[in-house]
């Protein structure tokens, strides 16, 4: 009798470790039915439901109840948005934990050149797990703008052309949370230091810069030509910018201003209205913000392109010898016959 009781108790023991081991096997391991990689994308807001329905779908589940049971014992409640990369003949213990985790990995993102805003998102385009459309969105939403200090006209100015790192599931508010940090870090307090000896706030800056870096993107002329507007500034002229003229009829492609083009009645219009216009022209970059900050001084309050089309201008403090400077130019177009 007693050697029936420890053989029954032997067989229960040993049905118990075969269990055992076949839970075991089912979470930790390897699944035979996925034998390659697979890539799967976890929406926002993706319920456990559907997340199991993704992974049932692409045969990437080892066992459904061993699978929850180790969700189950993890505490993993919140499904991570993103892209994932499942490993082939992975056991549903390295999903669970892949999943929990999530792919946080960070992604290299680098603008410059950009005009509008539009084209800052243009250039952001799918780095990231969210849509362009989502920044878009935030960037055209005036709420969202004034939480960081900005508003339609001035939010280019908020944006610092450079090379950045950012985990690549970041949400548009987090992006642009980080942009905005990046932000108040350029502006340090020598910085705005140097604006406010200027007498200009940090957007009028780059308002300014923006104009520079469309008259000329050299960086030997960046800082003569912030003197020049910043002289024109100090006595109370008009900026007589052209490139603030091209922004108001929206064709930066122009060669040459028409007289007609000066009566546009846009507050854009430097040859109408005094002072800078409400915003920066485009996203200038932080080397024109710092030729601004510290500007050539000079007397020049005239530039006109050179004849040469180099690219350069002659620079006078004369309202003659710049009539005399425009009338070559002019005479240069003319001859290239160059029109507009």
């Amino acid at each position: 009798m007693k050697k029936k009781t420890l053989l029954i108790a032997a067989a229960i023991v040993a049905i118990a470790l075969a269990i055992l081991g076949v839970a075991a096997f089912s979470i930790f391991g390897p699944n035979t039915k996925n034998t390659k990689e697979v890539q799967i994308t976890v929406p926002r807001d993706a319920t456990y439901a559907q997340v199991k329905d993704t992974l049932r779908a692409h045969d990437l589940l080892q066992n459904g109840k061993t699978f929850d049971a180790v969700v189950k014992a993890m505490k993993f409640k919140t499904m991570r948005c993103g892209h994932y990369t499942i490993s082939p003949k992975m056991s549903n213990f390295d999903l669970v934990r892949l999943l929990r985790a999530g792919q946080h990995y960070p992604v290299k993102f680098a603008f410059n050149n950009a005009r509008t805003i539009d084209q800052f998102v243009s250039k952001v385009g799918h780095h990231f797990f969210f849509e362009p459309e989502e920044l878009r969105t935030l960037l055209s939403d005036s709420t969202v703008m004034a939480k960081y200090g900005f508003n339609a006209a001035t939010i280019p100015a908020m944006f610092i052309p450079n090379s950045y790192e950012f985990y690549y599931d970041i949400s548009a508010e987090g992006f642009l949370d980080k942009m905005y940090s990046i932000y108040q870090n350029f502006w340090n307090e020598k910085r705005k230091a140097k604006a406010q000896e200027i007498g200009l706030s940090p957007i009028e800056v780059a308002t300014l810069a923006s104009i520079v870096e469309e008259e000329n993107f050299r960086s030997d002329e960046k800082p003569i030509i912030a003197g020049l507007y910043i002289n024109r500034l100090h006595k109370g002229m008009l900026l007589q910018a052209d490139p603030t003229v091209k922004f108001a009829i929206g064709d930066f492609a122009r060669k040459r201003i028409l007289n007609s083009d000066l009566q546009i009645d846009s507050p854009y219009n430097t040859y109408k209205y005094p002072g800078l216009p409400p915003g920066p022209i485009r996203i200038p970059d932080g080397s024109t913000l710092d030729a601004v900050l510290n500007y050539t001084h000079h007397d020049y309050l005239f530039m006109c392109a050179k004849e040469d089309f180099s690219g350069y201008h002659n620079f006078t403090a004369s309202a003659g010898q710049h009539a005399q400077n425009a009338a070559r130019y002019r005479a240069a177009l003319n001859k290239r016959n160059i029109k507009h």
